[in-house]
């Protein structure tokens, strides 16, 4: 659910489901001017960040609860996955057939999406169809309907995509990598499930899920387009107002990925290894989160410009693609890598993936790589705006990282702000030698299992 900053998460383990309706996309002409968030509350008090555009009669609206799959209870792993993907399989007095024809006819689209620390969905519709648009969200939340049918075909479907998993060298490796450094924690667990644990999660189980947590006091709503602020009060009553005003209780544990610095080999037959590598990371609230993200730029994160990349592609021709990237979570951060490689090569580049690691954290960056980095940050951040749904989501993860509704306007700054005293700190916090945890699927060949 979370979309500022923080690169999208791919540990998350979310899977998306909507109803095959057309995907309205609300281009936005907001790159070039500011964009305004005005903070609406409903008659009810339900809270939403509104971004008003008037120019394309559509409406987007992003939602998220907070408390996602880690909240699964043990053996039932995957529920809120399959919650979730079961929301527009019929709600009310309308099967699965009659709630997504009529989704349809009125090019309404409605997706639901579960990820580790929060659940949620999308509603996108044209203005003149908002308030049966609405009706529909409402009934999805509040009437879902669970038949037996639905249930079993959205298991089937469920159990194929476990199986092609389970035969992904990239999801191996994820998995693995996950298991290795959360050992003991729900962040360890696939939150897409195993055969078993999707096998046992029972009707009575997607009915409680919920009613435990669909609740008012664990929503955060993102909404741009055709709608005012008083018109916007009003409709969110109708589509949230009947949800319950609080949530059954819960907790996740706080807890530190245990990375070692070592090793973990899964022999596959294929032609290359994938390799999944990573340490504990920084949090979204922390003060260095910035010099992180802009370090991790130089690092990992800025495509051909960033170190890994010219050392092992550009330079010697090792992979495709290499790349890091900043996964902040709610109780816990990692930093986490990626390359694919030719099995003769795979310990080679390891180490430079080891070396490059060591070689910021000893001598930090130049002058000309932090102007760069801060220069491309600042200027792509207009393109974040490029369409209504970007921007919606944006809004919740505004709110739910407690970024303030005035973000838009202060990020740039925290960019312009990061020094190269600021990159020196935060390498040294982050980037201690020896502390990358590597999962290598596949056949490799020079391997240096040691810290």
């Amino acid at each position: 659910m979370r979309r500022t900053d923080a690169t999208l998460r791919a540990l998350a383990g979310r899977l998306h489901w909507a109803a095959p309706v057309l995907l309205l996309v609300l281009l936005v002409p907001v790159a070039a001017r500011a964009t305004t968030v005005e903070r609406v509350i409903s008659p009810q008090g339900i809270e939403a960040w509104l971004v008003e555009e008037h120019s394309v009669p559509l409406i987007t609206v992003e939602f998220a609860f907070r408390g996602g799959a880690a909240l699964d209870p043990a053996g039932k792993e995957g529920l809120a996955m399959m919650t979730l993907a079961l929301l527009s399989e019929g709600a009310g007095d309308l099967d699965s057939h009659a709630f997504k024809t009529k989704l349809d006819d009125r090019a309404i689209h409605l997706g639901f999406s579960s990820g580790m620390d929060d659940v949620g969905g999308t509603l996108q519709t044209l203005s003149k169809n908002r308030d049966l648009a609405f009706d529909f969200l409402r009934l999805a939340l509040t009437e879902p309907r669970f038949d037996e049918g639905a249930v079993e075909r959205v298991r089937r479907q469920v159990l194929v995509s476990l199986a092609r998993a389970e035969e992904d060298p990239g999801d191996i490796a994820h998995r693995a990598w996950k298991a290795a450094i959360f050992p003991e924690h729900p962040y360890g667990r696939d939150s897409d499930g195993t055969k078993e644990s999707i096998a046992a999660i029972e009707i009575d189980d997607l009915r409680a899920f919920v009613v435990a947590r669909f609740a008012r006091d664990n929503l955060v709503i993102g909404v741009v387009g055709d709608v005012t602020p008083d018109e916007l009060g009003p409709i969110l009553d109708s589509a949230f107002g009947a949800l319950p005003p609080e949530g059954a209780s819960h907790t996740v544990p706080e807890v530190s990925p245990k990375t070692t610095g070592e090793v973990i080999v899964i022999e596959k037959p294929i032609p290359q290894s994938v390799v999944v590598f990573g340490k504990e990371g920084i949090r979204r609230d922390d003060p260095d989160f910035y010099a992180a993200y802009v370090m991790n730029y130089i690092l990992g994160g800025g495509g051909f410009s960033s170190r890994l990349t010219i050392e092992i592609r550009e330079k010697r021709g090792l992979a495709y693609s290499v790349y890091s990237y900043l996964a902040p979570m709610d109780h816990a951060a990692l930093y986490v890598g990626g390359v694919a490689t030719q099995n003769e090569r795979a310990g080679e580049s390891i180490a430079l993936v080891r070396a490059e690691f060591e070689r910021l954290y000893e001598s930090g960056v130049s002058e000309e790589e932090l102007a760069n980095a801060k220069s491309y940050l600042t200027g792509s951040f207009p393109l974040r705006f490029d369409n209504s749904q970007r921007i919606a989501g944006m809004l919740v993860s505004m709110q739910v990282d407690d970024l303030g509704i005035d973000y838009f306007d202060r990020r740039n700054s925290y960019i312009e702000a990061v020094g190269l005293d600021d990159i020196e700190r935060v390498a040294r916090r982050l980037l201690k030698p020896g502390d990358l945890t590597f999962v290598v699927v596949g056949e490799p060949r020079g391997l240096d299992t040691g810290s």
